[in-house]
């Protein structure tokens, strides 16, 4: 990869608004930022801002990575996320059998070995949920930790693994077994009570899976799932802000109530993002999309047709936060949250970041997505 000189009018580094900087690019990397505009390659007059990044993401493309997982549907799915401006994401496989976690993994593997744009790790969204709070999850496929979960959740192959877990179904042991594995819990699709949910947070889960969604909620003598995640200023919330999941009043209360940082915005996209579809096949039913919103034929909400530009758009305007924290919120949170064991590699556009970069229009759709210094 030769090196790149990118002019950047406006440019949003993840932290402050700049005019007129020069991001030198090699070999996927900024290595330098200036102002000397003379011999550049690229120039931009609209907004560049750090890509977005996705920890949430069932499907796209026609895609949902549950059915036959193959390097070639990740690569779909990575670039109809691509066109709204997800630079990276976390392919989500919802509670499946086994061998379909275990295929999962094999081919998240070969998608890392072989630089698929994009793929950085796994989230398994069960299957160790409760059956009460499962929404569109499958009750037949909920069940305790085996051996064979395990060995899927022992490989060090498939880069950041981030585990959903209802705590009232998984041992404090085990959680604490997974955080020394290296992966990230998070606490979703459960009933617990409060004093449940904090000895879960004590034995080392840092996350909630779509806040107040498909969890216990804050009530006056029972605070829940929900009311441990706003009083817990060490964990880190999810949120889909799409309209139709939580309310934009739900949403503002979460990000005024959680330190700065620690409420980041997710998806839970489904394969009809990036196209036409307005209905796919889920386990045994049929999920319809209808002014927005997924719902299966059971009744419950089956994910979602969001794409990041637009949660990073509905947070601007609908949640009245600045320009800036919006785009944090898809950017900077989700990457501090995804690398908080180790050094974060992208997430911001300084020295040393990977370029990863999202071109916005005014209206904060997206012209062009650049991964690894390369327009997608």
């Amino acid at each position: 990869m030769t090196s790149l000189r990118f002019h950047a009018h406006q440019l949003f580094d993840g932290e402050q608004l700049h005019t007129d900087q020069v991001l030198t690019i090699d070999n996927g990397k900024i290595i330098k930022i200036d102002q000397d505009i003379s011999n550049v390659d690229v120039v931009s007059t609209e907004l560049v801002a750090p890509g977005y990044i996705d920890l949430q993401v069932n499907g796209g493309g026609g895609v949902l990575f549950n059915d036959s997982p193959t390097v070639e549907k990740l690569n779909t799915m990575m670039l109809a996320h691509a066109k709204y401006g997800t630079t990276a994401m976390l392919p989500t496989l919802i509670t499946d059998e086994v061998s379909v976690m275990a295929q999962a993994a094999e081919v998240i593997s070969k998608a890392i070995a072989n630089k698929v744009s994009g793929i950085v790790g796994v989230h398994f969204e069960g299957p160790h949920l409760s059956v009460a709070k499962k929404g569109t999850h499958c009750a037949e496929y909920i069940r305790p930790i085996s051996e064979a979960e395990w060995q899927v959740l022992s490989r060090k192959d498939i880069g950041q693994i981030v585990v959903t877990l209802a705590p009232e179904t998984v041992s404090v042991a085990e959680i604490e077994k997974m955080v020394s594995l290296g992966i990230l819990v998070c606490l979703g699709h459960t009933n617990a009570d409060y004093e449940t949910t904090e000895k879960a947070i004590t034995a080392g889960a840092t996350g909630f899976t779509h806040l107040f969604n498909a969890m216990s909620p804050l009530q006056g003598r029972e605070p829940g799932v929900v009311g441990s995640a706003l009083l817990n200023d060490k964990t880190s919330c999810g949120l889909i802000v799409d309209g139709h999941h939580v309310d934009y009043a739900s949403c503002q209360l979460a990000i005024k109530t959680k330190p700065q940082g620690q409420v980041f915005l997710v998806t839970d996209a489904m394969p009809p993002v990036g196209t036409d579809q307005t209905e796919f096949a889920l386990y045994d039913r049929t999920v319809y999309l209808e002014n927005g919103k997924l719902t299966s034929t059971t009744g419950e909400l089956a994910g979602s047709s969001l794409d990041m530009a637009s949660a990073v758009k509905n947070a601007h305007q609908k949640l009245g936060l600045s320009l800036e924290e919006s785009i944090r919120m898809g950017s900077v949170y989700p990457a501090q949250y995804l690398y908080q064991n180790t050094e974060m590699p992208r997430g911001k556009l300084c020295v040393g970041m990977q370029a990863d970069m999202v071109i916005l229009n005014t209206d904060l759709t997206v012209k062009e997505t650049w991964i690894s210094g390369e327009k997608i």
